[in-house]
C-alpha cells in the first residue's frame, strides 16, 4: 500500500503537494522558478511560493476538482474532454469538477510541464484526444485516486484494497465509513506510492465513450459570465481602433492626424511598423513557434477613452497608403489567371511521384479538368480583438487565441522582453476556424500597447477590418488528367496545382485510391500579397472537393455508379474504415433509389490528418440529396454523414462537431468568395459576404456511427466533414441537372435545366 512520508518531487511520475488544505497533482517537474516579479501575483505562483506545486489537478477542501487544460476552448469541447479523461480514473462527482486554463508562463518557467506530452500542439485548440493526452489524463486520475485511497486507509487503519471510490467519496465497505475527497486531500499530499497505478483498459471504461455530459462551459455561456476577449474590463482600460494597410504588405506614405487628436476622448494616435518588433536575442526561443508567420501589418491606431471615440477619430485621420506589390493585382480575375498560368510552368516542384504516368496518353478515353477554389474568410462571430498592458519590464495580455503558448511567445518577441516577464491570460474564443492561429492579431495588440505603456489597451478590429485583414483560405488552381482503361478505371493520374501561399495537398496527394500506384503531383506557390492561413483543414478543404469531383467525373465518363466506382478504387486498401464509411452513408441515404426529375444524390469521401497512412486521421463520407428547380434554385434536402475517427469519447460532442463541420463546408462551397481590387479585399461585412442562413441549411443532417472501425485512435471530428460536404453537393447537382461544377462558390454557377 502507499506510505505516508515526505516526498521527493523527482522520485516518481506523479507529484503531490498541499495547496490551501487540498492538494494538487501533476507530472514530475523541476523546481519552480515562479517567484519573479511578473509571476508573483498570479494565483498559481502564490500557491507555489515556498512549497512544492504540481500543475495538472487540484482538489480543494470542499472536494472541488480543478483540471487545468492547456488547449483553448473554442466551442469544440476540449474543456469537457480533458475533464472526462481525468474523471474516468478519478471517480469524481461530475458536478464537482471544473476546468481552467493552464498558464503559458508557468509552462515556460517549469520546463514545459504542460507540453511535455504533445509538444507545441499541446497548446493548440484542436488536439484534445491524441494518444499522449488521453494517456496523461488517465494516468493523472489514477494516481490521484490511489493516493486518496492510501491516505484514507491510513486514517482508518485498514488495507487499501478494502476502500472503494465513487462520486468523490471514499468508502470502507466493511465498516460503512466514508470520507469526501476534500477531507483527506491534505493527507494524500504526503503519500508516496510504491509504484504508479496502471489505468484500466479501454474495455472497462465507464465514462469515456459511454456518457455524454454537456460542455462544462455551457452554463457560463448561457448566463453571460463566460469571458471572451471582447468582455475584458480592467481598471484604467483604454480602447484602440485599428486600420491596417488596405493592400496587405503595403505601408504608410503620409499621415495627418491633427484633426483626430483634437476630438473628444482621444489620447493618442500611433503607428505600427513590423520592422519595429524587438525580437529575441536568443534564436532558440523563436525557432519552435513559427514566429516568422506571426507578422503584423503596417497600421494606424487611435487610442481613446471609449471605443466609439477611437473609431470616429480614426475616420478623421488622413492616411495615404503605398500599396506596394499588391497594386499589381488589379482584379480577382487577374489573380485567378496568374494562378492558372503557373500550371504550365516548367518550374513546378514535384510533391509526389509513384510509378509511371506515361500510360495516360495511350488510353482511348482521356479525362481532364481544371478546378478552382477562391480566397475565403473564416468569418468568426467575435471580431479580432485583444488587450495588453505593457510596461518597461513586463507584459500582460488578455486574448482569445487559438494557440496560447504561441501567443505568449509572440508577446515576448514583440517587446523584446524575456518570456519570464510575460503573463498571458487565455479567454474564451467566439469562433476561430483557424483565423486566430498565427498570432498576427496578438502581435498587433502588443505593438499598439507598446506605444501607450502603463495602461491596459483594448484593441478592437471593426468587422470590416477583421474581414479585410484576414489570413484566408488560399486560392487553389488545379489541373487533373487521367486516361481510363477498357474497364473505365484510371491507369494513372497527373495533377498540377498552384496555391496562394499557405496550404498543402491533403485530400489529393494522400488518396488511397488505386490510381495512386501511378501518380504524379507537382505544384507551386503564387506570390500574391494577400496572406493565407489555417482554414478548417488547410489545403484539404480545397483538394477534397477537387479530387472527389474529378473521381465522380471519371465514374460518369465510364458509365459506372459513383459509389461502385469508389469501392472498386479502394479494393485491397488495408484501412476498411473507408469502405465502411461509404457503405454506411450510402445505405442510410437510400443510395440508388428512384428520384423525381430535378433531384439527385452525390457522394464524396476523404480523410483529414491521416497523411496517407491507414488507420490514421479521420475519414468522412457524405451523401447529399438535393433538388434543383428548373430556374436553378438549389435545395439541399439531406446530408448523410458517416465517419471513422477510430473510436469516440463523447457521442454528443462528435455529432455536434460533425454537423458544425458539414455546415461550415456547405457555406464554403455554396457561398464564399472574396473579391480583390488593386490588391485590396473588397468585402467587409456579412451584407457583402454571403453566409448560410438557417433557412438554407439542409432539412436533415444525419450523423451515422456505422462507419467506425473501432481502431484504438480517437481522431478529431471538427475539420474532416468540412472537406466532403461541398463535393457531395456538387456531385448531386450534376446527378440532378447534368451540369458539372468545378469551382467554388456554387452560387456563381448557372444550374438551371430544362
Amino acid at each position: 500500500m502507499g506510505k505516508l512520508e515526505s516526498v521527493s518531487r523527482r522520485s516518481f511520475l506523479i507529484s503531490t503537494t498541499v495547496v490551501g488544505g487540498g492538494f494538487a497533482i501533476g507530472l514530475q517537474w523541476t523546481p519552480s522558478q515562479a517567484a519573479g516579479e511578473t509571476a508573483k501575483d498570479e494565483p498559481w505562483a502564490k500557491a507555489a511560493a515556498g512549497s512544492e506545486f504540481t500543475p495538472w489537478i487540484s482538489i480543494a477542501p470542499d472536494s472541488t476538482v480543478t483540471v487545468r487544460c492547456a488547449m483553448p476552448e473554442i466551442g469544440n469541447g476540449v474543456f469537457t474532454q480533458s475533464a472526462m479523461t481525468v474523471a474516468e480514473e478519478l471517480h469524481v462527482d461530475w458536478s464537482k469538477i471544473k476546468v481552467e486554463y493552464a498558464p503559458p508562463l508557468r509552462n515556460f518557467l517549469e520546463k514545459s510541464v504542460y507540453t511535455e506530452a504533445g509538444g507545441m500542439m499541446g497548446y493548440f485548440s484542436g488536439r484534445s484526444t491524441t494518444a499522449e493526452r488521453i494517456q496523461l489524463g488517465l494516468q493523472l486520475g489514477a494516481g490521484a485516486r490511489e493516493r486518496l485511497k492510501a491516505a484514507a486507509a491510513a486514517q482508518w487503519k485498514v488495507p487499501v484494497a478494502e476502500i472503494t471510490t465513487a462520486n468523490s467519496i471514499l468508502t470502507h465497505t466493511a465498516s460503512g465509513r466514508t470520507l469526501k475527497y476534500g477531507e483527506v486531500a491534505a493527507k494524500a499530499a504526503t503519500v508516496k506510492l510504491d509504484k504508479e497505478p496502471t489505468p484500466k483498459p479501454r474495455s472497462e471504461w465507464t465514462l469515456l465513450g459511454k456518457a455524454t455530459p454537456s460542455k462544462l462551459q455551457n452554463p457560463a455561456v448561457v448566463n453571460g459570465t463566460a469571458v471572451y476577449g471582447m468582455d475584458i474590463r480592467l481598471p484604467g482600460m483604454v480602447y484602440a481602433a485599428l486600420r491596417q494597410a488596405p493592400a496587405q504588405g503595403g505601408s504608410i506614405k503620409s499621415l495627418d492626424a491633427s484633426i483626430a487628436r483634437k476630438m473628444p476622448g482621444v489620447l493618442a494616435v500611433v503607428t505600427v511598423d513590423p520592422k519595429e518588433s524587438a525580437g529575441f536575442s536568443d534564436p532558440k526561443l523563436q525557432a519552435p513557434f513559427g514566429l516568422e508567420m506571426c507578422t503584423a501589418q503596417n497600421a494606424v491606431a487611435v487610442i481613446a477613452t471609449h471605443y466609439w471615440q477611437a473609431r470616429k477619430a480614426l475616420d478623421a485621420v488622413r492616411i495615404e497608403w503605398d500599396d506596394g506589390a499588391g497594386a499589381q493585382w488589379k482584379t480577382t480575375e487577374t489573380m485567378n489567371e496568374a494562378a492558372r498560368a503557373l500550371l504550365d510552368s516548367k518550374d513546378l516542384k514535384v510533391e509526389k511521384t509513384e510509378g509511371d504516368i506515361s500510360s495516360i496518353d495511350k488510353q482511348d478515353k482521356i479525362i481532364e479538368g481544371f478546378y478552382h477554389t477562391p480566397y475565403c474568410d473564416q468569418a468568426p462571430m467575435e471580431p479580432l480583438n485583444g488587450t495588453a498592458l505593457v510596461t518597461p519590464d513586463s507584459v500582460e495580455v488578455w486574448h482569445p487565441s487559438q494557440h496560447s503558448q504561441q501567443a505568449f511567445m509572440v508577446a515576448a518577441h514583440e517587446t523584446g522582453l524575456s518570456p519570464e516577464k510575460v503573463v498571458f491570460h487565455q479567454t474564451y474564443v467566439g469562433g476561430g476556424f483557424g483565423r486566430r492561429v498565427f498570432g498576427d492579431d496578438v502581435r498587433m495588440v502588443v505593438a499598439i500597447a507598446r506605444k501607450y505603456p502603463g495602461k491596459p489597451v483594448h484593441v478592437i478590429w471593426s468587422r470590416e477590418e477583421s474581414m479585410r485583414q484576414g489570413r484566408y483560405r488560399a486560392i487553389v488552381a488545379t489541373n487533373l488528367r487521367t486516361g481510363l482503361d477498357k474497364t473505365g478505371y484510371p491507369v494513372a493520374v497527373h495533377g498540377k496545382y498552384a496555391i496562394g501561399s499557405v496550404g498543402g495537398t491533403a485530400g489529393f496527394h494522400d488518396t488511397p485510391y488505386a490510381f495512386n500506384k501511378n501518380f504524379k503531383v507537382e505544384g507551386t506557390k503564387v506570390p500574391f500579397n494577400i496572406l493565407s492561413g489555417a482554414y478548417r483543414g488547410p489545403g484539404y478543404n480545397s483538394h477534397a472537393f477537387i479530387t472527389e469531383t474529378f473521381v465522380d467525373e471519371c465514374a460518369h465518363a465510364a458509365g459506372i455508379d459513383p459509389l461502385t466506382y469508389r469501392l472498386k478504387l479502394l479494393e485491397g486498401y488495408s484501412d476498411l474504415g473507408w469502405v465502411m464509411c461509404l457503405k454506411e452513408a450510402a445505405s442510410k441515404a437510400g443510395w440508388g433509389k428512384s428520384l423525381p426529375k430535378g433531384m439527385g444524390m452525390g457522394i464524396a469521401i476523404s480523410n483529414w490528418a491521416g497523411n496517407g497512412k491507414p488507420q490514421a486521421g479521420t475519414t468522412v463520407a457524405t451523401v447529399a440529396t438535393v433538388e434543383v428547380s428548373k430556374a436553378g434554385k438549389l435545395k439541399i434536402h439531406q446530408l448523410d454523414v458517416a465517419f471513422d475517427t477510430g473510436g469516440f469519447l463523447n457521442r454528443d460532442a462528435v455529432v455536434t462537431e460533425m454537423v458544425g463541420g458539414s455546415i461550415f463546408g456547405l457555406n464554403m462551397a455554396l457561398n464564399e468568395n472574396l473579391t480583390v481590387r488593386n490588391g485590396r479585399v473588397v468585402e467587409g461585412n456579412y451584407d457583402e459576404y454571403p453566409m448560410l442562413r438557417m433557412g438554407d441549411t439542409p432539412t436533415k443532417i444525419n450523423i451515422h456511427f456505422g462507419g467506425l472501425s473501432g481502431h484504438e485512435r480517437f481522431c478529431e471530428p471538427g475539420e474532416p466533414p468540412a472537406g466532403v460536404a461541398g463535393p457531395a453537393v456538387g456531385n448531386a447537382i450534376f446527378a440532378a441537372t447534368g451540369k458539372r461544377i468545378r469551382s467554388m462558390p456554387f452560387r456563381l454557377h448557372d444550374i438551371s435545366w430544362t
